[in-house]
């Protein structure tokens, strides 16, 4: 497009070139054609310079927009210089930390290769020792029950008979415990009119299983079910951690019938499947009533190995837990040792049915210290509880695969906590402080306490010292209120801590 300073250029050119030629034409005398070819010429001449002119200008401008393009070529190329070494920098390092990193996991597992070893090494000999040991106490034991050659030799008269068989006369009295088995033998052969009078010396609830089974199928199917609270908490803060569920049945005259008493009975009627489904039933609306208090806050609940093994009792169980799965980061399943231990097909089915579920569980009733964590933890065991008398028993280790001190530190690695139970005196608990116990349960801490019906939301607190079971109403249903404000989270630290991260907030 023409720029209008052009046309303006070009007007005045041809002005210019005219008026030469008229003033030539005028004062020199040229004529008119020669005037005209003067103008012309002019013009031309002016043209050819305006031409160069703006070539001139043009080639001006194209070799400075030719240097700006070339220095920021340049200065391109400098930054991606400088981003390629940055780059190198950076492969160097990740290069330098992957090989450090290398050697280090190899310098771990090579230790971890020695330590088992080791462990192998000392398991084997501490097989050795215990077998030696066993061997040389079999001796001794033989050796303090060989009788002496001179009694083989030697006639020894016999003893009186009547002083023997008085003897019961005389011990009756006693207490069963403290009468030897020889003298309790010798009163059932010689007065068998005593024994009777001995046997129902001591108070029994219920006298017999044959008055006991109908009271608890008559209660079974009333669902007169009592349930319990018994509080366990931090070591040493004694902060409220959780609940465990007693559950108590009573029978047409509301008399209770203690776990003890009705469980066995049920348990070889099949009606364990029923309670358990019904005491499943009421620990939900309990961890409902206490979550709204408290999110942090665990139940737990017992579940008999029968109930377990029964399919279709397990079938309506896993129905009504899977209807309530929100609240199994709060809902703890406890089963006995034995159970784990005699696991079948259907029963590991069951459980892993249950853990996918997002349910943990956790272990009681242990008779000794020998555990699997690694098999436990991949079940879904997050609690084990031991009796503080069995943990504390250090110098007994025949019983354990580790010595009790290092078993918290062990089973945390694996995400398990250890509780411990049945704790009934303050110096039980300074015991158990030096074995890293992080939770205790027991009468020393509270009794388990009655739940209430006419509270909607509260609870009974947990004191140190619970008033008896009989002092209390036993109303089943509602939680008091104190217990509610008093629980706290437990801090838990290392490996178990990322597992609570990923099982849930208990």
């Amino acid at each position: 497009m023409i720029r209008i300073s052009t046309i303006f250029i070009a007007v005045c050119m041809v002005l210019i070139a005219a008026s030469l030629g008229m003033v030539v034409y005028a004062a020199a005398g040229f004529s008119a054609a020669q005037s005209a070819l003067v103008g012309l010429t002019s013009l031309t001449l002016f043209a050819l310079y305006q031409a160069m002119a703006m070539r001139q200008r043009d080639r001006s401008e194209a070799n400075e927009q030719v240097a700006d393009l070339s220095r920021g070529t340049t200065d391109l190329a400098r930054q991606v210089g400088e981003f390629g070494r940055r780059l190198a920098v950076v492969e160097a390092k990740l290069v330098s930390s992957q090989s450090v990193q290398n050697d280090r996991v190899k310098h771990v597992s090579d230790e971890i290769g020695e330590l088992g070893t080791l462990v192998q090494q000392l398991a084997a000999s501490v097989a050795a020792h215990e077998e030696l040991l066993t061997a040389a106490a079999r001796s001794v034991i033989r050796a303090e029950a060989a009788p002496a050659p001179l009694e083989l030799v030697e006639p020894v008269a016999p003893p009186p008979a009547t002083v023997a068989l008085a003897a019961p006369v005389v011990v009756a009295p006693a207490p069963a415990s403290e009468t030897p088995p020889e003298v309790v033998s010798n009163a059932a052969l010689t007065a068998p009119a005593a024994a009777p009078a001995a046997s129902s010396a001591g108070p029994t609830p219920h006298p017999d299983a044959a008055r006991l089974l109908p009271a608890v199928k008559s209660a079974v199917e009333a669902e007169r079910f009592d349930l319990y609270l018994q509080p366990m908490v931090t070591l040493p803060q004694r902060k409220v951690r959780a609940y465990e569920v007693v559950t108590r049945l009573r029978d047409q005259a509301d008399q209770p019938i203690a776990a003890d008493d009705y469980l066995p009975i049920a348990d070889a009627a099949g009606l364990m499947g029923r309670i358990d489904l019904a005491i499943l039933l009421r620990a939900v609306q309990v961890v409902r009533r206490l979550l709204v208090r408290n999110k942090e806050v665990g139940l737990f609940v017992n579940i008999a190995a029968s109930t377990l093994a029964d399919g279709a009792a397990f079938a309506q169980c896993l129905d009504f837990l899977e209807a309530n799965r929100a609240l199994a980061p709060s809902l703890l399943l406890e089963f006995k040792q034995s159970t784990f231990r005699k696991l079948g097909a259907i029963e590991a089915e069951h459980l892993a049915a249950l853990a996918q579920r997002g349910y943990r569980f956790s272990i009681d009733h242990v008779t000794d210290l020998r555990f699997e964590p690694r098999e436990l933890a991949d079940r879904g065991v997050r609690f084990i509880k031991v009796p503080a008398a069995l943990l504390l028993a250090a110098h007994d280790t025949a019983s354990a695969d580790i010595h009790p001190v290092d078993l918290s530190d062990l089973l945390g690695r694996f995400g398990i906590d250890l509780i411990a139970e049945r704790i009934e005196g303050e110096r039980a608990v300074v015991d158990l402080l030096d074995y890293d116990v992080r939770f205790g349960q027991g009468f020393l801490f509270a009794a388990p306490r009655p739940l209430r019906p006419e509270t909607a939301t509260t609870a009974a607190a947990p004191v140190p010292a619970a008033p008896a079971p009989q002092d209390i109403n036993l109303d089943p249903g509602k939680i008091p209120q104190g217990s509610l404000a008093r629980i706290e989270p437990a801090r838990v630290t290392g490996n178990a801590a990322l597992a609570r991260r990923a099982a849930g907030p208990f």
